[in-house]
């Protein structure tokens, strides 16, 4: 029995003469390497201002390099060895840990208030949002400066605790060693959680009306809502906030400087004031060797942060 053939439609059937079929690869490359322009100039940036001086103060770090010295040698563990026999590394590690977990603290948790308070847009919140936006456009040693003057053993906060207690107050906030970090911490939180404000306002500007409303005919009054609702879904801004004031308050050194200066003692000397301490007695590869700690140390605890926060991540 002959075999029936369906027919070709005319598109398979007829062909013009002398055409091929077109491959898409060059044009994705193409693509490709048009993208790749856009990203040169800052990967070029990255590269100079953030790779090579990262490179250049890790090999340092290994170096026998004073300014006692015309020569510098390669000298391996022997900056850090020393930095550990003296406590400097170990103690400044620490405090800067303290100072950071402080400073975290307070930015986010004044941040997420102000947010709430000022969640609405109208004229009003948003005098207030520039009102409290003014701490982080003001100069780090300007506002140390202030906050100094404001905590002296006669200024006003002890003038108003003494009014409250009926006899005179004179605590050195900034003269015992607990208190100093704890203040300096708060300070330098204070300053910045101007810009953690708007990003917990633009979190909570996000999440669905419907959703909320949703939750109030179940309802669920303003702290389940919160909660339960509007605390999952700004998971993205925590992950942002808590990250970014973490790595940032490991580069203070600005407010620390205005208000204390490292002390009382060493009680507030963080990784930066120690390496500024260390360059100032020409020291320099102890002090590159603390500048290669402080990287590390932002790496170890910002990765495993980032990878945390993320898998808790709600998306609404």
């Amino acid at each position: 029995m002959p075999s029936v053939t369906a027919p070709r439609s005319t598109a398979q059937a007829v062909e013009p003469a002398g055409s091929t079929q077109v491959d898409p690869a060059p044009r994705h490359r193409e693509r490709h390497l048009f993208r790749l322009w856009f990203a040169l100039p800052a990967m070029a940036l990255v590269t100079f201002f953030f790779l090579t001086p990262f490179v250049a103060n890790a090999v340092l770090s290994f170096m026998q390099w004073t300014g006692f010295s015309s020569t510098i040698s390669f000298n391996g563990l022997a900056n850090f060895r020393s930095l550990m026999a003296l406590g400097i590394l170990g103690h400044a590690t620490w405090v800067t840990i303290a100072f950071a977990v402080t400073t975290m603290l307070t930015q986010n948790v004044i941040g997420l208030a102000l947010a709430k308070a000022l969640q609405e847009t109208n004229r009003v919140n948003s005098i207030y949002r520039s009102v409290f936006f003014l701490p982080v456009l003001m100069s780090p040693l300007a506002a140390g400066f202030i906050w100094a003057a404001i905590l002296s053993d006669h200024g006003p906060v002890n003038q108003f605790l003494g009014l409250l207690a009926g006899h005179e107050v004179a605590y050195s906030w900034l003269g015992h060693p607990v208190s100093a970090l704890l203040t300096v911490g708060i300070i330098d939180g204070w300053k910045w959680s101007g810009l953690v404000t708007l990003v917990y306002i633009a979190g909570l500007n996000t999440i669905p009306r419907t959703v909320r409303e949703a939750a109030l005919l179940d309802g669920a009054g303003p702290w389940r809502r919160f909660v339960g609702i509007e605390m999952p879904l700004l998971a993205p801004a925590f992950t942002f906030n808590l990250v970014l004031t973490l790595v940032g308050s490991f580069s203070a050194l600005d407010v620390i400087f205005a208000t204390t200066k490292g002390g009382p003692g060493t009680a507030t000397s963080v990784l930066n004031v120690a390496v500024f301490n260390q360059y100032g007695m020409g020291l320099f590869g102890t002090s590159s060797a603390l500048s290669f700690m402080i990287a590390i140390l932002v790496i170890v605890t910002a990765v495993p942060m980032i990878w945390f926060l993320r898998r808790r991540e709600v998306h609404g």
